[in-house]
């Protein structure tokens, strides 16, 4: 089902050119224009009690976000990127009796350094090697639940990956993290607003995730969902935000009983207004609507490179992709730019990403297969 005018009409960028990179960016929505208005406003006449409503603002973006992926309110905190909270998780963790943090090798390059760098924590970092399916490369689940043992305080892995959208079976290295009596953190910026996702259904503990991708909102905006029940286990390396009662001024070392005790300082309210936009965009098109017409596009996407023999790096099978479609032609770095220059907009990541979205018309993935179809002759002549 193609979108509405009125849809199509909230994005801008729609109007200049083929847009097929929300895995990257998503397109940023018209009604979040009147935000950026407002925030100017508040600024040009400022008063301290700006903080009241900007305060309920970011919390009710957090419960937003909460209730989109089934948690419950005061389990979500932001901070400007997932890094920053996924390295504040980390100083919250013992790794005296269970030093190992298990990923594989087709993370975000976040995760290695990261967890490297969390050696001097204690944090024995255990990286488990992918395995090629066909033309495709996805997480080997097999391998990482092999990995998980006594030893194993956390396994941090991508539900789909960046590079591919090969979509992980997160239930069943869930099932083996808790029978090994460690916790799953996942990593859901590549899923959260093109595949449904259910922090209860799939049992993690952690889900981190970000605005700027599928849910159309702003690029400094990370965030970090808690299982409830764990959060009075976790004691951060943090900052005031952190507390129980912040804003009251007072010294204390008390932290706040939610997902809050792990915000740092000074929380960045704008992108958390901005992202409210966009995220009501998605819950409005609804994800099972978005997630059926995104797995019929993509499979018209890699039907179309099969025409044309060009590779694809994405699983065939509907159920184990996420949202991306990649194709690895030759000279794919060129082929990107000779595309976006026709205004046909991917991006290059070890070969062409297009991500089709619920702002996307079926027409215009033809017409993106129709001009890649062009440039591969071209190439060859």
């Amino acid at each position: 089902m193609s979108p509405s005018p009125d849809v199509r009409d909230e994005f801008p960028v729609l109007s200049r050119c083929v847009y097929l990179n929300s895995n990257s960016t998503g397109a940023f929505p018209r009604g979040a224009r009147a935000v950026l208005d407002g925030y100017w406003a508040t600024l040009e006449d400022w008063r301290d009690e700006a903080w009241e409503s900007w305060w309920g603002e970011l919390h009710a973006y957090c419960d937003a976000v909460a209730a989109f992926v089934g948690g419950t309110p005061g389990s979500v905190v932001t901070d400007a990127n997932a890094t920053s909270l996924l390295a504040r998780l980390a100083t919250a963790l013992d790794f005296q009796s269970r030093p190992r943090v298990v990923i594989s090798d087709l993370e975000f390059p976040t995760m290695e350094v990261l967890w490297r760098s969390a050696a001097r924590l204690g944090a024995e970092l255990v990286v488990v090697p992918s395995r090629g399916l066909g033309s495709g490369v996805e997480i080997d689940a097999g391998a990482l639940i092999e990995a998980i043992d006594a030893r194993t305080r956390l396994v941090c892995v991508s539900h789909a990956t960046f590079a591919t959208g090969a979509l992980l079976d997160v239930r069943h290295v869930a099932r083996a993290a808790h029978d090994a009596g460690a916790w799953l953190a996942l990593d859901a910026y590549q899923t959260l607003g093109v595949v449904p996702v259910d922090v209860n259904a799939l049992d993690v503990d952690f889900l981190l995730g970000g605005a700027h991708k599928w849910l159309c909102g702003a690029p400094d905006l990370g965030f970090l969902w808690i299982r409830p029940e764990l959060v009075s286990r976790l004691e951060p390396v943090t900052g005031w935000m952190a507390l129980a009662d912040p804003l009251s001024f007072r010294a204390s070392t008390e932290l706040a009983p939610g997902a809050r005790r792990l915000a740092s300082g000074t929380p960045a309210v704008l992108p958390a207004m901005f992202s409210r936009v966009g995220l009501e965009l998605i819950r409005e098109a609804g994800i099972e609507t978005i997630r059926r017409d995104s797995i019929r596009r993509s499979a018209r996407i890699i039907e179309r490179a099969d025409a044309s023999d060009v590779p694809v790096a994405t699983p065939r099978d509907a159920e184990r992709r996420g949202g991306i479609v990649c194709l690895r032609p030759a000279h794919a770095e060129a082929l990107t730019a000779r595309l976006k220059a026709r205004g046909f907009v991917a991006s290059h990541r070890d070969g062409i990403r297009i991500a089709p979205h619920f702002y996307n018309t079926d027409d215009e993935v033809e017409r993106f297969m129709d001009a890649l179809d062009d440039e591969l002759r071209a190439a060859r002549a």
